[in-house]
Formats: structure tokens, C-alpha cells, sequence
């Protein structure tokens, strides 16, 4: 999504090669995490067997994929309402969204060398769709995004012990 209204980037960089770390990234279980289990129940979402191709379960949707260097995930929305209006949508959908009063977020996890580790980033992009959903987003941005945050580094951190131990 090359154009968006907030964007929160995280990295790490990891001891294992870029296969090592993909697969990882796709089998561990993220609810393994009582930092992420908390957030996420704090949020509504199940917080039991969290994997990224679980996240399908939450209306997350994969976008693209390349394997052993990016997965894309997406997700339409109002996230700043209690329930979080979500849409059930596929790769197709995602892209011709434009419906006012709604958000679309793309989350991806990227590798790339990192002299004799392997980096992992990963990138939100919201675009919202008016400028109401524009503003209630950032309103409800300035209080989540700590804990969003919280949630990526975590689940950074939770690939780079499992890619570690599996390299």
C-alpha cells in the first residue's frame, strides 16, 4: 500500500538464515507470549493459538507472499470502534476497498541480509478512507500504538528464540 496515513516500523536482527526465520515465523505460537496473550485479550481478540495464519481467524487476510523474504496481511476496519466494524475481505476485495468511514492496514514481515544475521522488519500502513475515519483513527492511533507496538517487537522477539534454537 504505497500511500497511507500512519505507518509504525519494527526490526530485529537474527543469528539464523532467512529459511530458518520464515518458517519460524509461520509455526510459533504467539499466544505462548503472556505479554501478547494480554494484549490481545485486552483488545477482544482470541488470544489461544495465535499464528500468523491464525490471525484469518481475526478478518486478517494474506495479501501477497514470497516465500523466505515477505508475507503481506491485511485487514479492513473501523478499529477505533468497540467492536471494530471489521470487513471479511480476500487479496482482490482488499485492494478496491474505498468505502468511506473505514480503514484498510496492511501489517508485512520482511527479511533482508544483515552482514551474518538475518534482519527482520515489520511494517503497519493505514490508510484511512475520509477524513472522519482519518481523525477518529488518529485519535484512537495516539492511545493503541504504544501497544501495538509492544505486541510487534514482541512477536519479534518470539520468531528471533524460535529461528535461534531451530538455526
Amino acid at each position: 500500500m504505497p500511500e497511507y496515513d500512519f505507518v509504525e516500523t519494527h526490526d530485529i536482527s537474527i543469528h539464523a538464515d532467512a529459511a530458518d526465520i520464515y518458517r519460524a515465523a509461520n509455526e510459533v505460537d504467539f499466544s505462548d507470549s503472556w505479554m501478547i496473550r494480554w494484549l490481545f485479550r485486552l483488545r477482544g481478540m482470541s488470544a489461544n493459538n495465535v499464528t500468523l495464519r491464525s490471525l484469518r481467524k481475526s478478518r486478517f487476510e494474506m495479501l501477497g507472499e514470497t516465500l523466505n523474504k515477505e508475507m503481506v496481511i491485511g485487514i479492513v476496519g473501523r478499529f477505533w470502534t468497540v467492536r471494530g466494524g471489521l470487513k471479511k475481505i480476500d487479496a482482490e476485495s482488499f485492494k478496491k476497498f474505498e468505502t468511506a468511514g473505514y480503514a484498510k492496514a496492511v501489517w508485512n514481515f520482511s527479511l533482508s541480509p544483515d552482514g551474518d544475521n538475518t534482519c527482520l522488519t515489520t511494517e503497519m500502513r493505514i490508510k484511512c478512507l475520509d477524513a472522519e475515519s482519518r481523525k477518529s483513527f488518529g485519535f484512537y492511533w495516539t492511545f493503541i500504538r504504544p501497544f501495538s507496538g509492544l505486541i510487534r517487537m514482541e512477536m519479534l522477539k518470539t520468531i528471533k528464540r524460535k529461528a535461534e534454537m531451530g538455526a
